[in-house]
């Protein structure tokens, strides 16, 4: 590998690392440096951004310590016989890079994954350093993701978790079958053994901190995964089976999906164009309905059509509402939180309101109006005091009136 200058190593590796989505920064605990004692901070507002629950723009700093890889990964632009330039970071330069651009308040922590170069052990060495490093000889207190390994020593994942605020597993891939097909290096009983044990250490550092508050902490923005999408022959309804399923065995914060990018030299094993980007964006407000509107994963699923797939015109919840016309209209006035949560147009904000504003007046669809954002989209399925749909829930072109107005974008638009 030829020599390379800091500023070309950053070029490369952080333009390998955009394809991980992994990326956020909300969950963990709160540090800052105020009384004049160490480096960083995880408030405030903030060459990545990621957005906390609160709306705040969290800026990372988003590398791969080396985009060099023993693995052959068909899917992986990174993979071995890839025809791409390699790079390599030490682990010094990577806490250098790191205290750099924090001062010059250009980002608020480090998110750092990697090919496996040698082995898994010496790659997770060399991520866990720079984790060590940061937090023990710099004092760093801002926000650090680490990717894991999954076949590394267990003992150096434990470290991973004691140094960073969240750490992740890549699952890689929905299904067994489409990660012997695709990624036959790796395995799937081993990466849920990881995530096993990474979610046995959260829970007994979470025990140990309620009885000893001097305990120490482990990765207190839990963990995540991701999965690729449109790589394989995986339907949306085994996505989120896959993802519902992850949810409940390892108690995850997060399950990203990665839409599948064509890569240079590809494999024949892989498809020829990528999914549309609209449908990972559907399998993201999938995974909200089943994490914060009470949707059963079977129920998500029904919402898919007879091939497993969800429609990318119109969004899960109103597909799953067309579907399932018989529990609709619901009364604004008179429905519990979980039936008002599955009204088209109502999110979980405007549900609150309305349960809020209920309890001093009955409302009216002009009070509904001002609480969602479309009355148009809400009005056939619900009733109020001066509002009924009659038969608009019932007729058969309903899908035509609620679904978003494709518009055409004009390509030398002023």
């Amino acid at each position: 590998m030829a020599q390379l200058d800091l500023q070309s190593k950053l070029a490369i590796l952080a333009d390998a690392a955009k394809y991980d989505a992994s990326c956020a920064s909300s969950g963990t605990s709160k540090r800052d440096s105020r009384g004049g004692k160490g480096v960083g901070s995880t408030e405030g507002m903030g060459i990545c951004h990621a957005y906390a629950p609160d709306g705040r723009c969290i800026s990372l700093l988003k590398i791969l310590l080396t985009n060099s890889c023993i693995f052959d990964c068909a899917y992986c632009i990174n993979r071995k016989s890839s025809n791409v330039r390699r790079a390599r970071f030490t682990a010094q330069e990577v806490v250098r890079l790191t205290l750099e651009f924090y001062k010059r308040n250009y980002i608020e922590g480090l998110f750092l994954s990697s090919g496996i170069i040698r082995s898994s052990n010496y790659t997770m060495e060399q991520l866990v350093e720079v984790a060590r490093s940061l937090r023990e000889d710099h004092d760093f207190r801002g926000y650090i993701h680490l990717k894991t390994i999954p076949d590394a020593d267990p003992e150096l994942v434990r470290q991973a978790g004691l140094h960073a605020d969240r750490v992740s597993i890549n699952v890689e891939l929905p299904t067994e079958s489409g990660l012997q097909r695709l990624a036959p290096e790796k395995d799937s009983g081993q990466i849920e053994t990881a995530m096993k044990d990474t979610r046995r250490s959260i829970e007994d550092a979470g025990d140990a901190k309620r009885r000893f508050k001097s305990a120490p902490k482990y990765a207190p923005a839990g963990q995540s995964t991701q999965m690729i999408v449109g790589a394989d022959a995986a339907s949306d309804g085994d996505i989120i089976v896959r993802a519902s399923s992850l949810y409940d065995r390892f108690q995850l914060r997060r399950v990203y999906y990665s839409a599948f990018s064509p890569i240079p030299d590809a494999s024949a094993v892989l498809p020829l164009m990528r999914p549309p980007l609209m449908r990972e964006h559907r399998l993201y407000q999938s995974d909200w309905l089943m994490r914060f509107y009470g949707f059963k994963p079977a129920e998500v699923v029904d919402a898919a059509g007879t091939d497993g797939m969800l429609p990318l015109d119109i969004d899960p919840k109103l597909a799953w509402a067309l579907k399932f016309r018989d529990n609709f209209p619901v009364d604004i006035n008179r429905a519990p939180r979980e039936m008002l949560l599955r009204v088209p147009g109502l999110g979980t904000k405007a549900v609150d309101r309305i349960l809020s504003s209920r309890r001093w007046r009955k409302l009216r669809l002009d009070d509904v109006g001002r609480l969602t954002l479309s009355v148009a989209k809400v009005r056939p399925f619900i009733t109020t005091i001066d509002w009924r749909p009659t038969l608009l829930t019932d007729r058969n072109d309903l899908r035509s009136l609620v679904a978003p107005k494709q518009e055409q974008l004009e390509l030398f638009a002023a």
